[in-house]
């Protein structure tokens, strides 16, 4: 399956950016205790910005949601299926970024890259409260797509720079529950605006201009704060050693700055991929539809607007302890597919409680409706699967937007099965959750039995082949590193 000729010659450059700086570096001994006091000190010195990152990007790109139930549908005069259009735009426009963003963000330094492009979605936002008509809403949710496309994926590569296989469920968890304290800290928000009345702004109008304002003092912090890479941190000499010397146990290096063509293709040709992509796609569809709608849709149970920002509330905390606990029961067992299959079963059956309670059972409809939230909860997992499987630089940062590609087709076909006409219930539309679902749960299934087949073909036709030197960090790819084993 891989190309694993020990003879080829590796040019600088080439390489590892870690290999390089360990070549001109003298090298010391790390113990256990250094180890868990440097894992801490990195800890704290990127995950609170990365978890900033991530909150702020589900936050304001949901904000329209909470906007639909403030009066946005009466002062834009738009209509539902208008409304379908905004969250379909906005990940048209991610969508088609993501190519160029991964490109760009190998080019340039990743941290500088993702807080110029927090600072410009923050721009976006804040103008979304001088617009008055669908026109200039969609305008702005085609940029905030473009400059949002950058945050995952960025987010991916930084973990998998700084943290071991075992290591990145857990911390992509606590960067991912971001989206949990964004329904939480939203739906707050709403409920607190709606409280707010003047001639000048309406209350959906000032919730936008807070959180853009917000977002981009955040964006200038990333940008100054965050470091880019291991080896140009605020780390001590000794620490940036032991913090490259423990990553060589991943088999998939920290960082190279030179685009591979080879490597690319690779991603492109790899069944891998598409599988990956296939289960990314099926699970967003559900995802992008509560994401877009779940606030119309508790609505639409009977609910006031100020009980449906209320009610909101639950769904992140409920996203919260699924994220916690799957994240790290996966770093703790080493597993991923098990997780992600546990995760989206209870998704499954919320969405069937939504589609065929009948319409009086609201308590019912209701419970379903936060059940669905699990399914959310399973991207961390789809994250850390793709970061621990895929090696070589530029085959990483190809498939990080390959699977964002997928996330957003799937969100894209997700708000497009609520139709107008189908108001208040959406039967259709949560059907169609219980479906794709079920769809992402056969596929993990299937792509964990093809990983470990794999590793076992491996096993057999790699015994006794020696180590090669440094091979950690000569930026092989996953199918031309004869000791790599994907996890399951």
């Amino acid at each position: 399956m891989g190309n694993f000729d020990e003879e080829k010659r590796v040019h600088v450059g080439e390489v590892d950016a870690a290999l390089e700086y360990l070549n001109s570096e003298d090298t010391t001994v790390m113990t256990a205790i250094d180890e868990k006091r440097l894992v801490q000190k990195i800890d704290w010195m990127i995950m609170p910005l990365m978890w900033l990152c991530y909150f702020l990007q589900y936050l304001d790109k949901t904000l329209i949601n909470y906007a639909a139930v403030m009066g946005l549908f009466q002062d834009a005069h738009i209509n539902t299926n208008q409304f379908s259009l905004l969250a379909l735009v906005f990940y048209v426009s991610y969508l088609a970024c993501e190519m160029p963003t991964g490109y760009l963000m190998q080019r340039f330094p990743t941290a500088k890259y993702l807080g110029a492009n927090v600072i410009l979605w923050g721009i976006c936002v804040t103008v979304n409260c001088v617009c008055k008509n669908f026109g200039s809403l969609i305008a702005v949710r085609v940029l905030l797509g473009c400059f949002e496309a950058a945050v995952a994926p960025a987010l991916i590569l930084i973990t998998t720079m700084w943290y071991k296989k075992n290591e990145q469920p857990p911390r992509i968890g606590l960067w991912y529950i971001g989206t949990g304290c964004g329904v939480i800290i939203g739906a707050l928000a709403s409920f607190g605006f709606q409280h707010y009345t003047s001639k000048a702004f309406t209350s959906w109008q000032i919730l936008f201009l807070v959180m853009g304002l917000i977002t981009i003092i955040v964006g200038v912090v990333v940008m100054f704060f965050l470091p880019d890479n291991p080896m140009s941190s605020r780390l001590t000499h000794d620490e940036k050693i032991w913090t490259i010397e423990r990553l060589r146990e991943n088999q998939t290096g920290i960082e190279n700055k030179h685009f591979k063509t080879k490597q690319a293709l690779e991603c492109l040709k790899d069944p891998h991929t598409w599988m990956l992509s296939l289960i990314m796609t099926a699970m967003n569809v559900p995802n992008g539809a509560i994401s877009s709608y779940q606030a119309t849709i508790i609505k639409g149970f009977g609910y006031t607007s100020k009980q449906t920002a209320l009610l909101s509330i639950p769904s992140g905390a409920i996203a919260i302890v699924s994220v916690i606990g799957a994240t790290y029961s996966a770093g703790r067992f080493n597993q991923r597919a098990i997780f992600i299959v546990c995760l989206l079963v209870p998704g499954a059956i919320g969405g069937a409680l939504m589609a065929f309670l009948p319409a009086n059972a609201k308590n019912g409809k209701l419970i379903g409706n936060y059940m669905t939230n699990c399914i959310g909860a399973s991207l961390p997992l789809m994250y850390s699967w793709v970061a621990a499987n895929f090696a070589g630089h530029t085959k990483k940062v190809t498939m990080n937007a390959v699977l964002l590609m997928s996330f957003c087709l799937g969100n894209i076909i997700g708000p497009e099965t609520f139709k107008h006409k189908d108001a208040p219930e959406y039967i259709p539309a949560k059907i169609a959750i219980v479906v794709t679902t079920l769809i992402a749960i056969a596929l993990t299934i299937t792509l964990r039995f093809m990983y470990q087949a794999e590793n076992k073909r491996r096993d057999r036709k790699h015994i006794g082949v020696e180590h090669r030197v440094n091979q950690e960090f000569l930026d092989l790819t996953d199918r031309e590193n004869g000791e790599f084993r994907y996890r399951l």
